[in-house]
């Protein structure tokens, strides 16, 4: 299926790197303007020079309701809508047993992996609602129904992101706006690198090709963009398996 974003604009949390810049770069090559929101201005503000015209860089901690406020407006006011919402930023570290744990450190997972995720929502479905509609894409895990030792924050905070997904369908559906979820499985980025450092849990042994690309996980986001990735709608798309990997267009 030939994807074409042309008129769409879209806006990418977590932009910075990994899979945000993969979403970037790919939804800009299928026609959409791009917002690139992260905490890092230098590498957004590069990465969308090198995609051009078409994307702008937004400084954002979406841990700030005002800021991804502030992203969701700066998207509307330079290209006139915001059409598609990426909840895409996400953290990991530190990774440690529940005895061993940082509560600090713990409490900014959930900042940023849930509350971060519900800051996107709030700002995002007003926005889409006034327009007629919209398309928000939350980037999920199978750790939303895993135990996996040393990710209770991870665990627990993609467990909720999917309950909101669900929910934030079922309020908003006859708005015209679709939620749904990306699970990609595991994916070659600054993230496996810190599991693969941690040495718990079996995610951890797995060998670095057994990762798929952030690329692949920018195709389906472009995929589950279109009307092809409404069936998905109110729940998780998971790219683990042949058929997903097949729709998206990733194999033969």
């Amino acid at each position: 299926m030939a994807i074409d974003l042309t008129g769409k604009t879209a806006l990418i949390t977590g932009a910075s790197r990994g899979i945000g810049e993969a979403a970037a770069r790919i939804l800009a090559g299928y026609g959409a303007n791009v917002v690139l929101a992260a905490r890092s201005a230098n590498d957004i503000e590069r990465i969308a020079a090198e995609i051009g015209d078409k994307a702008l860089a937004v400084t954002c901690d979406v841990a700030r309701y005002s800021d991804v406020d502030n992203a969701v407006k700066k998207a509307a006011e330079h290209f006139g809508s915001l059409d598609i919402l990426v909840n895409n930023a996400g953290m990991i570290d530190p990774i440690a047993r529940i005895e061993d744990s940082d509560p600090e450190a713990w409490d900014l997972v959930v900042d940023i992996n849930l509350k971060g995720v519900y800051h996107g929502l709030r700002a995002a479905i007003p926005a889409m609602k006034k327009q007629g509609g919209g398309v928000i894409i939350n980037i999920s895990s199978g750790a939303a129904i895993a135990a996996l030792e040393g990710w209770s924050h991870y665990c627990a905070t993609k467990a909720a992101v999917l309950s909101l997904t669900k929910l934030a369908y079922r309020e908003s559906m006859a708005d015209n706006i679709r939620v749904v979820g990306l699970s990609p499985g595991t994916v070659a980025t600054d993230m496996q690198k810190s599991i693969k450092d941690s040495g718990i849990n079996p995610v951890s042994q797995l060998n670095w090709e057994s990762h798929i690309s952030a690329e692949w996980v920018g195709e389906a986001i472009a995929w589950l963009a279109t009307d092809a990735g409404r069936a998905h709608d109110g729940g998780d798309f998971s790219l683990k398996t042949e058929e997903a990997r097949r729709a998206v267009g990733l194999i033969a």
